[in-house]
């Protein structure tokens, strides 16, 4: 995985909904990891809700938006897929699948009409979700004396630093994703508030951290 750009995503699933001429619309997003996810995400979707006419979705996969697709589920070409797909891309969101969900009501809205209410129903789904901004990192253990706890903890909440693994022996050891941008920084604030009884381990691992926006 390529682990070098900053992207915006979400931090956990949303949905939102509206009927427009009877016809209820129903707009789900979450974030997914690769299209596997988000293939899967679409399939979940069309088991909870057997009985509607269309699950229309879209997806965009990759830091730099390297896979794209969208699919209209029967629906007029360009009339479904394509607005959902817009709706992610205008958000400039990463990461993320939208399956919009349409229960017909027997009233057609014609291609005009679709347009305006996929693309309604996805941008619905995009605002109540959380929008996060995903920041490469590094995975690093740190080690450090019992009496650093606190301080140490203050300054990795303060980077945006997410701690994986704590343990505690002789020494405390944090392993934590730690924002690269932030990481010459860090070093340097607790080094200097542990008069040097501290050591940063690169475990060799990139990632990615989410900070809220």
């Amino acid at each position: 995985m390529d682990v070098t750009r900053i992207y915006f995503s979400v931090a956990g699933e949303a949905e939102a909904e509206f009927t427009e001429k009877k016809s209820r619309f129903i707009g789900r997003i979450k974030p997914v990891a690769s299209e596997a996810e988000a293939k899967a995400f679409v399939e979940n979707v069309r088991a909870v809700h057997r009985e509607a006419s269309h699950h229309v979705y879209a997806y965009v996969i990759g830091a730099a938006g390297e896979i794209h697709r969208a699919s209209d589920d029967g629906e007029p070409s360009g009339t479904a897929g394509r607005p959902v797909l817009e709706g992610i891309k205008q958000a400039g969101l990463h990461n993320v699948a939208l399956v919009v969900t349409r229960y017909f009501g027997g009233t057609l809205l014609g291609a005009g009409g679709l347009t305006r209410a996929y693309g309604r129903a996805a941008s619905l789904a995009i605002e109540q979700a959380k929008t996060v901004r995903c920041l490469p990192a590094r995975l690093i253990g740190l080690h450090f004396g019992y009496e650093m706890i606190g301080h140490a903890e203050n300054l990795l909440i303060a980077c945006g630093a997410r701690v994986r693994d704590k343990s505690y022996a002789e020494a405390v050891c944090y392993l934590a994703g730690i924002p690269e941008s932030r990481l010459e920084k860090l070093q340097k604030e607790l080094t200097e508030a542990a008069n040097g009884a501290v050591s940063f381990q690169d475990m060799g691992e990139r990632l990615y951290v989410q900070e809220e926006l």
